[in-house]
This record gives C-alpha cells, structure tokens and sequence, in this order.
C-alpha cells in the first residue's frame, strides 16, 4: 500500500459525499483528491487526478457506475474502484466485478467498514460486503 492512499469519490448526491469525504479524510494515510458526481466527471477527474481508489455509486444522473467504473479504469489503469451502492443483489456484485472493480460495499455499512474495503483494495485485495458471502 502507497504512503499515502489517495481517493476520489462519485455519488450524484452531495450530502453522500461530504459524508464520505468526513470519513476518510480523517484517516491519516487517506487524501481525497477528487469529488465527481456524474460518470462525465468521474472519468476527467480520474484522468487528471490517477487515483489509487475510486469509491462509485451505481446510479447517476448520466449513466451507472458499472460505466463509471469502465471509464475511470480505461483513464486511469492503475485506479482500483470501490461500488458503494444501496444494491445487495449478488448479479450487481458479479457486474460490478466483471466491469473491473475490485470492490463491492453497501451503503448500510458502518464508516469503519468504508475505511476496511478502502485499505484492503489499496493494498490489491479484493473486497465485498459481509452479508453478500464474503468477510
């Protein structure tokens, strides 16, 4: 894992971000770098900023973040994403993998559940919600 974790965030829904930026930004070895809240905005900020982690909801206004997450990985490569997202279906998981994130977490989870699936894929691990089959 980089010294320093840096991350941006795509929700169409300001509060949603403020709230995770509150959450970790307080981690000491966590930057967020980039805000975004259309797929558009996601994708420019992930090519001018080349996260380590982007966190990416499924809806927004001009798409999903199943082609969200293809737009980041194909501006920055190197970026893992993290799928935050209120779906607890397990075809969600497997679309969300299969379009290149590297993690999958309800919005129900607790802030330190955030900061675990954040950790555990900047350090290359591949990470799911508990309650859909995985700990």
């Amino acid at each position: 894992m980089a010294e320093i974790v840096r991350l941006a965030l795509c929700d169409d829904h300001a509060v949603v971000r403020s709230g995770l930026r509150t959450i970790l930004a307080a981690e000491p070895d966590f930057e967020v770098v980039a805000e975004a809240g259309t797929v558009a905005d996601a994708e420019r900020m992930a090519a001018q900023h080349l996260p380590d982690v982007f966190v990416m909801d499924l809806n927004l206004p001009d798409g999903n973040g199943l082609d969200g997450t293809r737009k980041v990985l194909a501006a920055s490569p190197a970026t893992r994403v993290i799928v935050l997202t209120v779906h607890d279906e397990v075809a969600y998981l497997r679309r969300a993998f299969e379009a290149g994130a590297t993690g999958y977490l309800l919005k129900e989870a607790a802030d330190l559940e955030l900061v675990r699936a954040v950790r555990e894929v900047a350090e290359g691990r591949h990470y799911v919600h508990p309650r859909l089959g995985a700990d």
